[in-house]
């Protein structure tokens, strides 16, 4: 049976962005605890995240790192390899928001909306790739998009496109690497957190009452997902998961 017939393995090593809270720091905490050595990285090193890492001195790799700085990311990547070994899944979680509508939103913050949220999760991943391709191995990819990539919102709409431009590139990445990469998004509705700077209370009234769950998405509801797409034995590539409760169907 040929190498892309098989199924890809479980991550051994993953490296997650964005991880300094919520959602990011969740997921690196879950994959520590079930033994996966883990490397994560945000522009801030948060007090929860060097406390997580303490915990597990062995198993992780912590970093300061702006993901817009293409170099300082290679440069982590290796150091994630000398000390736990080749990198068999990324996950890409870091991003910045947006709360402004698009006619007043400076065309300055729509290109770091971009280069955050798109171009620079592009680059690590190429990074990345090249160099696990490189030494024969085969991963698993999860990018972190949103809701918002799926329907509209005002005051989102550089966010939006970055998000659903991210869900694509998830798609071509899955077909390009034909089985040697399982590659999906996850699209968690908004969460608790992010809402009461984006809407206003009408808005988020009516998302609440088209959502049949009634309620707004959690971490904990994103995590188990995002630990299937990379630990279980599947045959989920180049998909999307939406989890918002049914809010957008």
């Amino acid at each position: 049976m040929s190498d892309e017939l098989t199924p890809v393995p479980p991550a051994t090593v993953a490296l997650v962005s964005g991880a300094s809270r919520g959602l990011g720091l969740a997921m690196v905490a879950d994959l520590l605890e079930r033994g996966v050595r883990v490397a994560a990285f945000a522009r801030t090193v948060t007090p929860e995240l060097v406390d997580l890492s303490a915990r597990f001195p062995e198993t992780s790799h912590v970093g300061s790192v702006d993901i817009t700085d293409a170099a300082a990311g290679q440069a982590f990547v290796r150091e994630v390899e000398a000390k736990l070994g080749v990198v068999d899944a990324l996950v890409n979680n870091a991003a910045i928001g947006q709360d402004s509508l698009h006619v007043h939103t400076s065309a300055d913050r729509i290109e770091r909306i971009v280069e955050t949220n798109l171009t620079a999760p592009l680059l690590l991943t190429r990074f990345w790739l090249r160099r696990l391709l490189g030494k024969g191995g085969r991963g698993r990819l999860v990018n972190v998009t949103s809701i918002c990539g799926q329907r509209g919102y005002p005051g989102l709409v550089a966010y939006s496109a970055t998000k659903g431009g991210l869900d694509a590139a998830t798609r071509s990445l899955a077909r390009e690497f034909s089985g040697r990469v399982l590659a999906n998004a996850v699209a968690p509705g908004f969460f608790a957190s992010e809402m009461s700077a984006v809407l206003g209370q009408n808005q988020l009234d009516a998302i609440l009452r088209r959502t049949p769950s009634g309620r707004l998405t959690t971490p904990e509801e994103v995590v188990p997902v995002v630990r299937m797409l990379l630990l279980e034995d599947t045959n989920i590539n180049g998909q999307t998961i939406v989890i918002d409760g049914a809010g957008s169907v």
